[in-house]
C-alpha cells in the first residue's frame, strides 16, 4: 500500500506543480488585468488543492491530514477575497493598469 500512495503522491504534486507553472505563464502571457487575475487565481487554487490531495496519503494522523486542508481552505478564501478586491477596483477605474 506504501508503494500505491507514493505513486499517488507523485502523480498529484507533479500535476499541481504544472498547474502552478501554468498560471504563472498565465500572468505572464496574458495582455489584461482581468484576465491575468483569472489565470493566476484558477490554477493556483486547483494546483494546491491537487498537492493537497497528493500529500494526504503521506500524512501519520488524522490531524496531519487536516492541517493541509486547512491551510488550502484559508488560501483559497484569501484568493477568492483579493481577486474581488483587485477585480472591483479594476471595474470602478479602468484607466488605471
Amino acid at each position: 500500500m506504501s508503494g500505491l500512495g507514493d505513486i499517488v503522491t507523485v502523480v498529484l504534486v507533479t500535476a499541481g506543480a504544472l498547474l502552478f507553472l501554468a498560471g504563472t505563464l498565465g500572468l505572464l502571457r496574458f495582455p489584461d488585468t482581468l484576465s491575468r487575475l483569472h489565470a493566476i487565481s484558477k490554477a493556483d487554487n486547483l494546483g494546491l488543492g491537487l498537492i493537497v490531495i497528493g500529500l494526504l496519503p503521506q500524512a501519520a494522523s488524522l490531524t496531519g491530514g487536516l492541517k493541509p486542508i486547512c491551510v488550502w481552505l484559508l488560501a483559497q478564501l484569501s484568493a477568492a477575497t483579493a481577486s474581488q478586491l483587485l477585480a472591483r477596483t479594476i471595474y470602478r477605474d479602468p484607466a488605471e493598469p
